[in-house]
This record gives C-alpha cells, structure tokens and sequence, in this order.
C-alpha cells in the first residue's frame, strides 16, 4: 500500500509542477519614449514598471507580472531582422518583454 501511495504523491507533484511551469507566457510590446517615463521603468527592470506590468498582465487574463525588461534579440523570433522601431541592434531591441504568470 505504501509503494502505490508514494507514486501517486509523486505522480501528483510531477503534474502540479508541470502545470505551473505551463502558466507563463511572455509579450513583447514596444518600448515607446512616451515622455511620462514608464517604458524606462520597464525596459530597465526598475520598481516603478511593476505596477504597469502587473496592470499590463491582468488585463490579459493572467495574475501577475514574473519578471519585465527591455527585450533582446532571442525574445523575438524572426522579428530581429527588420528595421525600424522593431529593429534589433547590439542584442538589444527597441521592445519590452513582459512574463506573465497565473
């Protein structure tokens, strides 16, 4: 009995973890110079984006913002090629990347 309740637990875990981890998502939006200084909050990591990012993640049906930045090349597939505010230069891109967590 002890064996069959010990894979059971672990079979238990194994699919909690599984689907935690599926609940991330992260958008890519443009980091645009506003003049209120917002996106510099975000593309920065700074604590005053965490309100915008989280408000940015709820209204997307998801609870909370994991984690902000300014987004690099490998965020963006097949999009670091082009010119103009999506262009990518030196690694870095002209967007932001929000990860969103339920």
């Amino acid at each position: 009995m002890r064996p069959i309740l010990v894979t059971l637990v672990a079979f238990l875990w194994v699919s909690f973890v599984t689907s935690v981890q599926a609940e991330r998502r992260m958008f890519i939006v443009a980091n645009d110079a506003d003049g209120y200084g917002i996106d510099r909050c975000l593309a920065s990591g700074a604590r005053c984006g965490a309100a915008v990012a989280n408000a940015y993640c709820k209204t997307h049906d998801f609870a909370e913002a994991a984690a902000y930045r300014k987004a690099d090349r490998s965020d963006i597939t097949g999009a670091a090629t082009g010119s103009g505010a999506a262009a990518c230069s030196d690694g870095q891109c002209e967007m932001v990347a929000i990860v969103c967590t339920r």
